[in-house]
């Protein structure tokens, strides 16, 4: 109940759509209700049955009561025979009333159906907001032990299942309530004894929905982890389409991909086939009633007792029918609603995660770098194991600083802790003095730009990925930064120049292409402090050259983090850092660290750099 309320949340402030509902609704209902009220005249005129009362011939007084309008109908009723002196002038009457009140019923539903729909698109874009806006801003730890597969089906199947089950459901819940009392009302008028009769066999019917909904959330969760790893495995292979048809290994993910497809067939089928048995079990039981109903109601009638006439009691059995329905609707909506309510529980699982990278709430501004950088006994970890341990290192303005070391040696946490992609576990990291924790994070994250080894890209145009971020940038600004970043040449011999769509992760261009675009970008954004991951490592030698030419170029004036395996990319920093297993080994310039004929130089002699 405590997430349904929170749900209910995201459609707030429902008096926007409550009153305006229920208003609609008990007009389609009322009218509903006068609709088949009209079998029993209808059916007197047809049967020969029509009398009139001397009340029946007076025009009654007006009184906001159910009694004036069944009089007024009465009166009308009557004039219509006596002042043409045919019962068929009745019967167009009551067709004409008939006509009516479908109309204006119908009226009521479908301007209900309308407050619905902009509650239920009021709340999924909500939900979608929320979702998105926590996804861009959790941290990189965060990503690292989610798989994007399962992230994706919140976003789509959970959302999606929120609107066909749990919105549905309130639709339900809000307005086929009103209709099962207003029936009642109506069957109670007509025949108190017939209606405390039929009452006793609904929570037979209750009883069975409620086991069944218990049984269905269970398997609910289950359900969409599994369609999470659909997704994810889908994804992997439509990424690693290349390697899988490369190694032959389309047989091995055909059969992964398969066993988790069996298992969410399997359990979708039980809890489907479990959610179903709602609708077959309260309609057998609704039948039964009716049997019942007109077992004893036809021995009332054939008795002459409780006031039953033929024609009222065949009404009395339509309005019957007509509660069976909603009946029906709320305990299927029950089941339906607690799949619903397990994708909530995913949804709010996300929104709820704690974010690891806060900013304080006295942040200081900042908008330029000054002087230098500071690890001050940095050390960071996963979990229990330690990437960097003890880390000190100053970083003045304007040097280049090359980080080297193999694999794993903690190179690319040090630098993904400046812009605070994650926060060090112990010790401090400085900007000019200040602890970047005591900073704004977007001025942080302004004052670097990063080139890594992986070209990101977005599926949209060359301009809008080198001014990303920035719709309503400068076009010169923007060709100025590609013509930096050696890209100009290349944009210009494009299909439509600058406003050319690169596809998806920018695969309709080159390996070299795409680097010099990510280049231009971070030329653009003009960032003091630069880092540069191995943006040359996955590269052909021609494009090398045109991209290390582009980084030249970006790397002037500013302070610049380069991560390489290149030697012709280092050999000119001011100073060299050499990593091994989390801790700097050793420092100095390129012809120092030879001279030494340490780790720096069984790297270099290894063919570690090139």
């Amino acid at each position: 109940m405590k997430t349904f309320r929170r749900l209910l949340g995201y459609a707030t402030p429902l008096h926007h759509y409550v009153p305006e509902y229920i208003i609609y609704t008990l007009v389609g209902i009322i009218f509903g209700m006068v609709n088949f009220a009209m079998l029993i005249p209808l059916l007197n005129v047809i049967f020969d049955q029509v009398s009139a009362t001397p009340e029946m011939l007076a025009r009654p007084s007006f009184s906001f009561t159910i009694t004036y309008f069944i009089d007024l109908f009465n009166y009308y009723f009557n004039y219509f025979i006596r002042s043409s002196g045919s019962k068929e002038s009745a019967l167009y009457f009551v067709c004409a009333v008939i006509g009516v009140c479908i109309t204006i019923a119908n009226l009521g539903r479908y301007m209900s159906a309308r407050v619905v729909t902009r509650m239920k698109m009021t709340m999924l874009s909500r939900l979608r907001t929320n979702l998105y806006k926590k996804y861009t801003e959790q941290s990189l730890g965060y990503y690292s032990e989610k798989q994007k597969g399962d992230l994706l089906s919140v976003m789509t199947n959970d959302v999606q299942e929120i609107e066909g089950s749990v919105v549905n459901a309130i639709q339900i819940l809000l307005r086929d309530p009103f209709i099962i009392i207003g029936y009642f009302a109506a069957l109670f008028y007509l025949s108190v004894k017939l209606t405390i009769f039929t009452i006793v066999f609904f929570p037979i019917s209750g009883a069975l929905i409620s086991y069944i909904s218990k049984k269905l959330k269970q398997k609910g969760w289950f359900s969409q982890e599994l369609l999470g790893k659909i997704l994810n495995v889908t994804e992997e292979t439509l990424g690693g389409i290349r390697i899988i048809q490369s190694f032959t290994a389309a047989p091995f993910m055909q059969k992964k991909f398969g066993d988790v497809n069996h298992r969410f067939v399997s359990v979708s089928k039980s809890m489907f086939n479990q959610r179903e048995l709602a609708s077959p079990v309260s309609e057998i039981l609704g039948v039964v009633v009716v049997i019942v109903l007109v077992i004893y109601g036809g021995t009332l009638v054939l008795h002459g007792s409780d006031l039953l006439t033929g024609a009222t009691f065949m009404t009395y059995l339509v309005f019957y029918s007509q509660i069976m329905q909603p009946a029906k609707n709320i305990s299927t909506a029950i089941t339906t609603m607690q799949r619903g309510m397990v994708a909530s529980e995913r949804i709010f699982n996300i929104l709820d995660a704690p974010v690891a990278v806060q900013e304080k709430d006295n942040a200081q501004a900042i908008s330029t770098f000054e002087d230098r950088i500071e690890y001050n006994n940095v050390s960071f970890r996963y979990d229990q194991q330690y990437v960097l341990k003890d880390i000190n290192l100053t970083i003045r303005k304007g040097q280049m600083i090359a980080l080297v070391g193999r694999s794993g040696a903690g190179k690319s946490t040090m630098a993904d802790i400046l812009p605070r992609f994650y926060d060090v576990n112990e010790g401090s990291l400085r900007i000019d003095g200040t602890d970047i924790r005591d900073l704004r994070l977007n001025d942080l994250r302004s004052l670097v730009g990063v080139v890594s080894q992986e070209a990101v890209l977005f599926n949209d145009t060359v301009f809008n990925n080198i001014a990303f971020g920035h719709p309503e940038a400068d076009r010169e600004a923007v060709i100025r930064a590609a013509k930096i970043a050696n890209a100009h040449e290349f944009i210009e011999q494009l299909e439509n120049g600058y406003d050319t769509s690169i596809g998806d992760r920018g695969l309709k261009l080159s390996g070299g292409q795409r680097q010099r675009l990510t280049i231009a970008r971070a030329i653009f954004k003009n960032p003091p402090i630069l880092i540069l991951d191995e943006a040359t490592s996955a590269l052909d030698t021609e494009s090398e050259k045109l991209v290390q030419a582009a980084l030249d170029k970006l790397m002037q004036n500013r302070t610049t983090i380069v991560i390489a395996h290149r030697l012709s990319t280092i050999q000119h920093a001011h100073e060299i850092v050499v990593m091994d297993q989390g801790a700097i080994k050793e420092r100095g310039t390129h012809d120092d660290l030879l001279s030494r004929e340490g780790i720096y130089h069984k790297l270099v002699e290894m063919q570690e750099f090139k």
